[in-house]
């Protein structure tokens, strides 16, 4: 099964709302999918106890309350890990990662803990081509402003992908009230936000976001 975690230095940088989305993806492709909830907030569990029982399914698991399993299937697990996580902790997560994606705000506070905390992930050593792979996403950007080409400019300094850049819009939080996710709303409503989306699915997809030993993977 495919493991995918959703990472960021602080709270508040989108993290449940990337992962959320994810899950809504995977799940419209017909694909077997595991949202699996780290965080205490649970609002990846929240945002499940919202969807339809019409929508594509998604299998939740609250990390903490019940035992996490790690299935060999054809299918997608998301991971909602908790905010700020360090240390010994970021390390248990990170073995349980094929991906990592790490979604970043246009703020001097969050590109300063990104920095700090990337710094960090990196010296895990689990962050490497034949383990885990990592991608930075610019998350709630406002692209004409001088903030996000500071952000733009950090991000590409990293020497690690870059993969997308997410406007700010209420979209999202219509979505999260339904239990849907912003490919589930109407197409003319969303068509900005699915064009901002094709990079980082599009990388999901390459060969370059997997470890190249799958030993774990059928």
């Amino acid at each position: 099964m495919r493991r995918i975690m959703l990472l960021n230095p602080k709270g508040g940088c989108g993290k449940t709302t990337l992962a959320t989305n994810l899950a809504s993806h995977y799940a419209l492709q017909g694909k077997p999918v595991v949202l699996a909830d780290f965080d205490v907030q649970g609002s990846s569990m929240d945002w499940l106890q919202a969807r339809p029982a019409s929508r594509p399914p998604v299998q939740g698991i609250a990390v903490g309350k019940e035992e996490l399993l790690l299935p060999h299937s054809n299918g997608v697990m998301i991971m909602d890990a908790p905010a700020a996580t360090h240390g010994k902790l970021l390390k248990r997560h990170i073995k349980l990662a094929h991906t990592v994606i790490i979604p970043v705000l246009p703020s001097p506070m969050d590109i300063r803990a990104a920095t700090r905390f990337i710094e960090e992930l990196l010296l895990v050593g689990r962050v490497s081509r034949e383990r885990t792979r990592i991608a930075v996403v610019a998350n709630r950007v406002r692209e004409r402003t001088l903030i996000f080409h500071a952000l733009q400019r950090f991000l590409e300094s990293l020497g690690i992908p870059f993969i997308a850049t997410l406007r700010d819009t209420q979209n999202y939080i219509h979505a999260a009230e339904q239990g849907l996710g912003i490919f589930e709303l109407a197409p003319s409503q969303v068509a900005a936000d699915l064009q901002q989306w094709r990079p980082l699915l599009a990388w999901l997809e390459s060969r370059g976001s997997v470890p190249r030993k799958k030993k774990d993977r059928r």
